[in-house]
């Protein structure tokens, strides 16, 4: 490692902010010395702020029907051979309940852009699950929608929205996505829900098609400018039935290198080690843990259409990863040095 950049790490550990051209040097000039350096790093100031705790949320995927046609997506609309599916509101209440037995205190709701669930749909399911479980933390992942529409729901009692911007180059976004959707639109989302006054999430995808350095180099620094209470990041897996079939799976070792720049941007962010780590390395989401996230999100769908919300292929939906399995992922944490919480798990201010 070159004296460039163990200053950089340094800048980045007391500052927390660098250049783009500087974020761009650390990915392009990367080395295991380096990974090692910034994960150090990364979790020193984890631990000061959150200790060992790993806090859970359970993830619900309501839907996987979609009005958009990601090219790099497995529930697009133009995929033919995805068996669709929408579970009840009482299927999602039941998915609660169990949850709520099993130690969670958030809920993720998470669907394709699927009309069903309209306004007032969602406002009357958010009531019911804050009526019924008022010390949990109600968390929206629905994909692009009015102002007005995410403002009803969060009159309702949602707490957080997850919406990831994918990638922060627009050119870039314009590759990945169909010519009716829009960067601005998504851009506009996302300052919207932090305007209205949810805890808001962000990410990208690492080692997507045609990402280059100076792309990822600008993700960093829009997580820097934007300040997200959420940041997640996952590498890219195709899925056989879009059109970036035969592309390039994104890495574990980028992933976990991104994972500790972004906790040195915003060493409070609630920074998740995701489904898409545990399933291109069976012991991915330690790594991620281990690289400085402090969030997992154990699958509380009924199991009849875990594997049909299939966004990339073999994703993992069976096992540790599975919300009844809470007790697996728990003991995976341990062998680690951390603990599953029982907590909302929201952002510490600092």
């Amino acid at each position: 490692m070159n004296d460039k950049m163990t200053a950089l790490i340094v800048k980045l550990s007391k500052e927390h902010s660098l250049s783009q051209e500087e974020y761009e040097y650390l990915i392009r000039h990367r080395s295991p010395e380096a990974a090692e350096l910034l994960a150090k790093q990364a979790v020193e100031v984890r631990k000061r702020i959150y200790g060992t705790a790993v806090f859970t949320r359970g993830l619900i995927e309501i839907s996987n029907i979609c009005k958009n046609d990601c090219l790099y997506c497995g529930i697009r609309r133009s995929n033919h051979s995805c068996q669709r599916y929408r579970l009840r509101e009482a299927e999602i209440l039941s998915c609660c309940q169990e949850g709520y037995e099993l130690g969670f205190r958030t809920f993720v709701l998470q669907s394709g852009e699927d009309a069903y669930f309209s306004d007032e749909r969602m406002c009357r399911l958010i009531g019911e699950i804050k009526g019924k479980y008022p010390d949990c933390a109600v968390t929206l992942s629905l994909g692009e929608r009015s102002r007005e529409s995410y403002r009803r729901m969060y009159d309702a009692g949602a707490d957080r929205y997850l919406l990831r911007h994918e990638t922060a180059d627009k050119a870039h976004y314009q590759k990945l996505h169909p010519a009716e959707m829009s960067f601005d639109n998504r851009m506009r989302c996302l300052e919207e829900l932090k305007q209205i006054g949810y805890q808001v999430g962000c990410g990208f995808m690492v080692g997507s098609p045609y990402q280059t350095e100076a792309a990822l180099a600008e993700d960093l620094k829009f997580i820097e400018v934007f300040r997200p209470d959420m940041c997640g990041i996952g590498p890219f897996i195709p899925h056989n039935a879009t059109p970036f079939a035969d592309r390039k799976a994104g890495t574990l070792e980028l992933t976990c290198y991104l994972l500790s720049v972004i906790r040195l941007i915003h060493p409070a962010v609630l920074l998740p080690a995701t489904t898409a780590l545990g399933t291109i390395d069976h012991r991915g989401r330690e790594k991620g843990i281990l690289a400085g996230a402090n969030v997992v999100m154990p699958n509380l769908s009924p199991v009849a259409v875990r594997k049909k919300y299939e966004l990339y292929d073999n994703k993992i939906c069976t096992g540790d990863e599975s919300a009844q399995c809470r007790s697996c992922l728990a003991g995976r944490m341990k062998s680690i040095g951390y603990e599953i919480v029982t907590d909302r798990g929201d952002i510490k201010k600092i």
